[in-house]
């Protein structure tokens, strides 16, 4: 047992160090764009982590993931840019500077208000489970989309389809991470670039909801959400109370993609509805599937893998178009292969990537 505990401690302690070193390898390469490929790739893993807890724990299947994520994203656009003050008198009069929320409150008032969300969800779809409840949360995404689309008018709250820009930039003890940072000590010197910065600090938030989403799962709450997902009526039969239940795991999970929000409107200094499409939610939920249903550790991987393979796959595409004489673009070839690649994986690792181990041994003794 010791043995088991002090070489699982080194594999954390390997895995922080490569984690910590890691960016100074890719901005050695000198191109920031990996390096913002990593920053979205560890965003996606927040969101997976939070949905995993609705569909990996709970066992409920919910498409409309990503309407959270737009909760949070389009909140900390509106408090922390000029966008309310030019379209709204009173509160330019309010707020003659600008209403420019700090980020860190703003991310626990995100986080709130997604967890309100979900439970708004969560109460009309108590009693469905299976195809009717992925239907309704599939509906309830749109619904929000359509919504952060076209409140332009009459009332101009989100932009519309312009989506609202100049967002802030995190200010972490007084350094706008918008702007490089330079380290100096004698002779030495290394400079963070803007992405770098992002990239310590997403870290800083997966590390934390790793440790969260660890606690629940070995929780009494968690271990609750277990026996849902398996035998809904046993459950319930054993004196859970399923409905506060599931409500706790819609509101959870809401929270996780509020902050994930939060976190991606500041990268990106901007919000606009098209980032959160239909099939934005369909890949979060492949990525936990892929990964590994209820796993944490396969969470994270399906999540990397299906973050970084399209990224990877364009340098494949672009000589395939060659070779087909530009019949097929690049784009087309890039979704047949990151398709053809998902396919190939469920066929050979149907329980996916890293599955959790009681469940592959409950389904051996079957």
């Amino acid at each position: 047992m010791m043995h088991s505990k002090s070489s699982k401690l080194v594999i954390f302690g390997l895995v922080a160090v490569a984690m910590l070193v890691f960016p100074f390898i890719l901005q050695a390469t000198g191109s920031n764009s990996w390096m913002r490929i990593v920053d979205i790739a560890l965003l996606y893993v927040l969101l997976a982590l939070g949905l995993n807890i609705v569909v990996g724990h709970a066992g409920l299947l919910d498409l409309g993931f990503v309407a959270f994520f737009a909760v949070g994203a389009y909140f900390y656009g509106l408090v922390a840019s000029p966008h309310l003050t030019e379209n709204f008198p009173a509160i330019a009069a309010m707020f003659p500077n600008g209403l420019h929320l700090n980020f860190w409150i703003a991310m626990v008032f995100a986080g709130v208000l997604a967890g309100l969300t979900g439970l708004m969800l969560g109460f009309p779809v108590l009693k469905l489970r299976g195809d009717y409840l992925a239907i309704v949360t599939l509906g309830f995404g749109e619904i929000v989309r359509i919504f952060m689309l076209n409140l332009d008018r009459p009332i101009n709250l989100t932009n519309g389809p312009k989506g609202i820009s100049n967002i802030d930039a995190v200010s972490v003890f007084g350094h706008d991470m918008a702007r490089p940072l330079k380290l100096e000590f004698g002779d030495w010197s290394f400079t963070f670039q803007s992405v770098t910065l992002y990239y310590y600090l997403i870290l800083f938030f997966v590390v934390i909801a790793i440790v969260v989403a660890s606690r629940l799962e070995d929780s009494r709450i968690g271990r609750a959400w277990m026996a849902i997902r398996e035998d809904e009526i046993a459950a319930k039969a054993m004196g859970l109370n399923t409905r506060n239940l599931k409500l706790a795991a819609f509101g959870m999970s809401a929270t996780f993609g509020g902050v994930s929000g939060v976190l991606f409107a500041s990268l990106m200094r901007g919000v606009y509805p098209e980032s959160f499409i239909l099939m934005e939610s369909v890949m979060i939920v492949a990525m936990v599937v892929l990964g590994g249903l209820g796993h944490i550790p396969g969470v994270i991987l399906g999540a990397l893998v299906l973050a970084g393979l399209p990224e990877l796959l364009r340098h494949v595409a672009h000589p395939l178009t060659a070779l087909t004489d530009g019949r097929l673009g690049p784009e087309i070839l890039r979704q047949l292969l990151i398709a053809l690649a998902m396919i190939i994986i469920m066929l050979l690792r149907p329980k996916g990537l890293w599955p959790a181990p009681e469940h592959g041994k409950s389904l051996a003794s079957k």
